[in-house]
């Protein structure tokens, strides 16, 4: 059974690949209106980010707090105009750092102040342009081998431990 995979979740546990449904807009501006605390990811793949096992489902609900990194493989849904205004932006490099289960570092290009609490474009998610992963051992696995490549990560604000600004 072919299976279109369109989004990439990670929680401290589990990446997730799947479908998410009834995605309207873009996935960082989903997450970050998003007023339930589950949102439904069809056809799922859940792989354990230390066993590398593998749990597929029909339907899986996700606690939107438990995400710590999410990314569209197929952007389903957007604006042209608005990525082009993106290009207008500076951006600084900074170094994220996810503490708990599973300590990871994230570093990349954001929007200047995006992951403070008073940043009046996100509430709770913010995208990072160019992030590079480490912390967790992504070799050798096709689906965890995605993350190191993404051209862009969604990351959840909340979960942040530590934030270094090189600005």
């Amino acid at each position: 059974m072919l299976t279109i995979v369109s989004d990439l979740l990670m929680t401290d546990a589990f990446l997730i690949k799947g479908q998410v449904e009834g995605k309207y807009t873009r996935l960082s501006q989903l997450l970050d209106e998003h007023r339930k605390y589950f949102i439904k990811v069809r056809d799922a793949t859940l792989i354990d980010l230390k066993s590398r096992d593998r749990i597929q489902t029909p339907l899986l609900h996700v606690n939107i707090d438990e995400i710590l990194l999410a990314h569209e493989l197929i952007e389903t849904a957007g604006d042209p105009h608005a990525a082009l205004l993106t290009d207008r932006i500076k951006y600084q490099r900074v170094r994220t750092f996810y503490t708990g289960n599973l300590n990871v570092e994230i570093a990349g290009e954001v929007r200047p102040g995006c992951y403070e609490a008073d940043d009046r474009s996100t509430r709770r998610f913010f995208v990072m342009r160019t992030p590079e992963l480490r912390g967790m051992n992504l070799d050798g696995d096709r689906d965890l081998g995605l993350l190191k490549s993404l051209e862009y990560a969604i990351l959840n604000k909340s979960r942040l431990s530590y934030v270094y600004d090189f600005n």
